[in-house]
């Protein structure tokens, strides 16, 4: 079966606009004959089917929101969808949902598939993979070509776009100063997301707190990986002597991670070993025994902001409307994973 084109995919093998394109194949009188037949040629060979919705886009809008999303079994994700479907529904908005699987491929079909067309703009966390290499090039065309995007929790630095973001710094310096307030000197630090930016932020947030109190960086007890996979086998690696009396974790894996550890090791929990981890989801505040003290990301308010700020640009009559950036705020939820 032919796969179809599409116009951009054509545009870019002729070296013309996607504005181009689409004149020639409406027999625009604005476009060169011997232009038209070049392009239409193309388009019949590469199989390429007109988009019935997006033949208007410019007059008309879709009233659809494209979402995507890096993890479908992360609860942190499942909750910031439920924030962005609440703001589009209370605005007359229908949200189609992919799911990237933190592949950067999969990304760039996605936003292919969806940008011909089918939605008026995307809200969007950045796929792993994406992180990785550092390859933002698909998001910067898709603005260009006129899609907004609105980026969420893990964003593009130099893609210009409307975010939502976490403190993750600051909550994680604040978490590993509550720890050390506690009377904690030896605290580990688990993560498996070391190649994204959240990972990166709290790292450093973690870092700055213990330079902040003049404690010594123990990189034997600083585990910095890219997988559950590896956090793992890195965990069963730690050194036995390690006087470990705390655990920062990075990811609701790896607070679940840390307390398998503790539990493993015989620690009295948090009288022995204090934890908190970043989590968003009921596994550690409801279905761990004992229950985790963890950094609430207040995921539903990150969709519904990023929902209103695609909204709000989608909308508005201003042509040159700046982009903006906005910080939610974390809480420290304190449960029985640490000393009162």
């Amino acid at each position: 079966m032919k796969v179809k084109a599409t116009l951009k995919q054509i545009a870019k093998e002729l070296n013309v606009s996607v504005s181009t394109v689409s004149k020639a194949l409406n027999d625009s009188p604005e476009i060169s004959d011997q232009t038209k037949i070049k392009i239409k040629e193309y388009a019949k060979l590469k199989n390429y089917k007109p988009n019935v919705i997006g033949l208007n886009l410019k007059n008309r809008k879709t009233k659809t929101i494209g979402v995507i999303i890096p993890n479908i079994l992360n609860a942190f994700f499942a909750k910031v969808f439920s924030g962005i479907e609440k703001v589009a529904d209370e605005h007359g908005y229908n949200v189609i949902t992919c799911i990237s699987n933190e592949s950067i491929v999969k990304e760039i079909s996605t936003l292919d598939m969806l940008s011909n067309g089918t939605i008026d703009g995307f809200i969007l966390s950045v796929s792993e993979e994406a992180q990785k290499l550092q390859d933002y090039s698909h998001f910067t065309e898709i603005i260009n070509d006129g899609t907004p995007i609105v980026m969420f929790d893990r964003i593009a630095e130099g893609v210009e776009c409307d975010k939502v973001v976490v403190d993750d710094f600051n909550s994680a310096l604040n978490s590993t100063q509550r720890l050390i307030d506690l009377g904690c000197k030896n605290i580990a630090l688990f993560s498996s997301v070391d190649e994204l930016s959240v990972g990166k932020l709290r790292t450093d947030g973690y870092l700055q707190a213990l330079q902040n109190n003049n404690m010594t960086v123990n990189n034997s007890i600083i585990l910095r990986t890219n997988s559950e996979e590896d956090l793992n086998t890195a965990i069963l690696n730690l050194p036995a002597n390690e006087p470990i009396d705390a655990i920062f974790a990075l990811e609701e894996t790896d607070t679940v991670a840390a307390l398998k550890y503790g539990l493993r090791h015989g620690f009295k929990i948090p009288e022995e070993l204090s934890i908190i981890g970043f989590a968003d989801g009921i596994l550690a505040s409801r279905r761990l025994t004992p229950s985790v003290t963890t950094v609430s990301q207040h995921a539903p308010e990150i969709g519904e902001k990023a929902a209103q700020l695609l909204i709000d640009r989608l909308e508005t009559k201003e042509e040159n409307l700046s982009f903006k950036t906005v910080v939610i705020k974390t809480i420290l939820k304190e449960r029985e994973s640490t000393r009162k």
